[in-house]
């Protein structure tokens, strides 16, 4: 294989989410435009979530190489001036969704979490899609309901809420701050 010349390792191994994106984050702001950071990672739901942050961010996505355990990510920095940040403006919080769960209101709960982040404790009735799946599986949804996408802290679930707008669906709403503060009812593996 052919080694890549980057401008900077970062090492994100034995981080979860959010924390992979905010080292990024810091990280890429430091290069100069065309500058090639790679990103050395262990957690599974990084290179959905790195692929889809440097998407809205305006960087761009090389590519993930498995290496054993970790995932070596590579971005390259823009060459634009200014890299700006889409947030998906449609948020609610968790004690709203709990509230509208409880109200029988027909709503859809998509969980963007990794497969095995859900099998652990998820929102009764909410469809597994982790976010790196979801541009595949688009069909399984209907762009008429009201969706709320829900993550750990309300990063993956922002991205794949700007992604399903931007795909026709009407009413998306990101839950902030997501299964990290969850105290709602929960089916759960432990339980």
């Amino acid at each position: 294989m052919t080694s890549l010349k980057t401008d900077l390792v970062l090492d994100a191994k034995g981080l979860a989410c959010p924390m992979p994106i905010v080292k990024t984050k810091k990280a890429i702001n430091g290069l100069e435009a065309g500058q090639v950071l790679e990103i050395q990672a262990t957690d599974k739901g990084s290179k959905a979530d790195i692929k889809a942050w440097a998407g809205r961010s305006g960087h761009q996505y090389l590519g993930t190489i498995e290496d054993g355990e970790v995932l070596k990510h590579y971005l390259r920095k823009s060459t634009n001036e200014e890299t700006i940040e889409r947030n998906h403006p449609n948020t609610t919080t968790n004690t709203q969704l709990e509230e509208k769960l409880a109200s029988n209101d027909s709503i859809v709960v998509i969980d963007v979490r990794e497969a095995a982040e859900f099998v652990f404790n998820h929102i009764p009735n909410a469809i597994s899609i982790p976010l790196g799946e979801l541009e595949y599986r688009l069909n399984e949804l209907n762009k008429e309901d009201e969706i709320f996408v829900i993550c750990r802290t309300g990063n993956r679930s922002d991205l794949a809420a700007q992604k399903l707008t931007e795909e026709g669906f009407k009413t998306v709403i990101n839950v902030v701050p997501g299964m990290s503060d969850w105290t709602g009812r929960m089916n759960s593996l432990t339980n």
